[in-house]
């Protein structure tokens, strides 16, 4: 997939239901421990602690291509800390409006190796299940065409084996792919928004569950 350059960031952060401090923490009631921003969005909002919305400024991405290398790393990320074992999930709802557009649930253990598992406009103009897993570059791979702009997505991790997910309903799920980044140490995972050749783009997270557990992988139960 040929991905565009970036353009600069524009960087403000606006509050939890109403205007506040550009340094305000994010906090949300499902996810335990400090939420931290990497890379600032356009605009954020938390509602009740509940429903989390992230909109990404123009041009913002994470990717980097098998063709030649180029990173492209400013897309607005909000992670915590799992678990070793962990299984996270939500319903995202994503504002399409440019190719690429994507909302996504991320993992981070550092700038070499993460991955994410996104609800994505793709070429064909359609939304899809997207996923990228970068060890130096990127892997990435358009799965399951979606209709509508909303779906389920989950994260689950296992020892050193990460699966990804998807649900119509939340409840009965498809494996999208499973892999490893090898033995992880600080890793963390969280929340993403992303609009590689567009203006912005918001993305819509809830139905936010998040438990330190190991799960049967093959049921993502």
């Amino acid at each position: 997939m040929i991905r565009h350059f970036h353009l600069p960031l524009i960087v403000a952060c606006l509050s939890i239901t109403a205007a506040a401090a550009p340094n305000q923490t994010p906090t949300l009631t499902a996810v335990p421990g400090m939420l931290a921003w990497q890379n600032v969005p356009l605009d954020w909002q938390i509602d009740h602690g509940q429903v989390l919305s992230i909109t990404a400024p123009a041009k913002t991405d994470w990717f980097v291509s098998p063709m030649d290398g180029t990173r492209r790393d400013n897309s607005p990320r909000l992670l915590f800390q799992p678990g070793d074992d962990f299984v996270f999930s939500a319903k995202l709802t994503v504002d399409f409006r440019s190719m690429w557009d994507a909302g996504a649930l991320v993992l981070y253990a550092n700038d070499s190796a993460w991955a994410k598992l996104a609800l994505e406009m793709t070429v064909e103009k359609h939304p899809a299940i997207v996923s990228v897993v970068t060890r130096d570059t990127s892997d990435d791979n358009n799965s399951i065409a979606v209709q509508g702009n909303s779906v389920y997505l989950k994260i689950a991790k296992a020892g050193q084996a990460i699966f990804f997910y998807t649900s119509e309903d939340g409840r009965n799920w498809k494996i999208i792919r499973a892999f490893s980044l090898g033995k992880l140490e600080n890793l963390r995972v969280g929340f993403s928004s992303q609009s590689p050749t567009g203006d912005q783009c918001t993305t819509v997270f809830d139905n936010i569950h998040y438990e330190a557990r190991r799960t049967d992988l093959w049921t993502g139960k």
